[in-house]
């Protein structure tokens, strides 16, 4: 059985993390958008920066999990996030970030079954950059 031991952290390497992990996933989430259709909103850059701060905490608390549970949860909380996020920005704001409402077993134009499938099969690779990052950035040897 490991032991796993956690080192205290003080308040501000605790923001320096976060501050880090938020402007990770932000940056990554808006590239990988602006790549996969040509364009992107400064708000998914938020979102993206929000939900992989999750991920990151969910791969680093659930490392007693099995990985794919690990990947389910973060789909499940990237799904969420996409949901509230489009039902403010898209549906009250009428930005027109995204609109799904063409896409099967979709709810509102804001989430969809096959985004959700690829946010699950994002999580596998973002689940792998989360620990290291965790490892050789934040120098967390567990």
């Amino acid at each position: 059985m490991e032991m796993v031991v956690y080192k205290s952290k003080n308040r501000l390497q605790t923001a320096a993390e976060v501050l880090f992990l938020l402007l990770t996933g932000g940056v990554l989430y808006y590239g990988i958008e602006v790549l996969w259709r040509g364009w992107s909103h400064w708000s998914m850059a938020v979102c993206g920066g929000l939900c992989f701060l999750a991920v990151y905490r969910i791969n680093d608390a659930g490392r007693h999990m099995v990985f794919p549970l690990r990947a389910l949860l973060g789909a499940i909380v990237i799904t969420t996030a996409e949901f509230f996020a489009g039902c403010i920005l898209n549906l009250w704001l009428g930005l027109g970030v995204w609109d799904y409402s063409d896409m099967p077993m979709q709810l509102f134009g804001q989430i969809c079954l096959p985004y959700s499938v690829l946010w699950f099969l994002f999580c596998i690779p973002a689940g792998w950059l989360c620990r290291v990052i965790r490892r050789q950035v934040f120098l967390d040897g567990v």
